[in-house]
């Protein structure tokens, strides 16, 4: 059995986020991602890559050639700028496309990584760069840890103090909320692999202790 990669944010031919991410070109921006993805994911194995979301700005076509170039069995969740997510009318038209270069296209997951439930979305479950946007995909948090994109921060384990059963906070006694961000900018524009999910998710289980 292959390894399992998670990442986010890919935003392939996006001239903003090229220029904030520190590259002099879009060109230059795609090629680091296409190199370090290949660089990780083997071609002869059975990989899974989980992409969290906004693999472009707009127009998919481009983005859609690449992913299908690169190795690896793809699954896409997606993202607020991605044309098939239900948020924008007419996506129903536009899922079939999203099938070219992904074996499976859904708005959220649910996964079990050693032994532990795990869902998948490219929001958080509230935290969006200080702003209250797109409040209706969200995922409702009900104890589950939550791996997500979406917000080009550095941050990477978060653990939080308030459920939706206990919503006076961990310090009482409650459940942290646990969310891991996989986005490329908190993570040197690499894959993150499975084992350094596993570990972080042991981490914050220690934490609540």
């Amino acid at each position: 059995m292959g390894r399992v990669w998670f990442t986010s944010d890919l935003h392939l031919k996006h001239a903003k986020v090229a220029e904030l991410r520190g590259f002099n070109s879009t060109e230059e921006h795609d090629q680091a991602i296409v190199d370090n993805w290949r660089s990780v994911v083997n071609p002869k194995a059975d990989d899974q890559v989980w992409v969290l979301g906004d693999i472009a700005a707009s127009a998919p076509g481009y983005a859609l050639d690449v992913i299908h170039s690169l190795p690896g069995t793809k699954h896409l969740i997606l993202g607020n700028h991605d044309a098939a997510h239900p948020m924008h009318r007419n996506a129903h038209h536009k899922l079939r496309q999203y099938l070219w270069a992904f074996e499976s296209v859904a708005m959220a997951a649910r996964r079990r990584i050693e032994g532990e439930e795990v869902l998948l979305s490219h929001f958080p479950y509230r935290r969006d760069r200080h702003e209250a946007r797109h409040s209706q995909w969200r995922l409702r948090d009900e104890g589950l840890p939550l791996l997500h994109g979406h917000t080009h921060g550095e941050e990477r384990l978060t653990l939080e103090g308030s459920t939706v059963d206990n919503p006076f906070g961990w310090l009482l006694g409650g459940k942290p909320t646990v969310e891991f961000h996989v986005g490329l900018d908190a993570w040197d524009m690499q894959l993150v692999p499975l084992e350094t999910v596993a570990n972080a998710l042991y981490m914050a289980r220690k934490a609540a202790e």
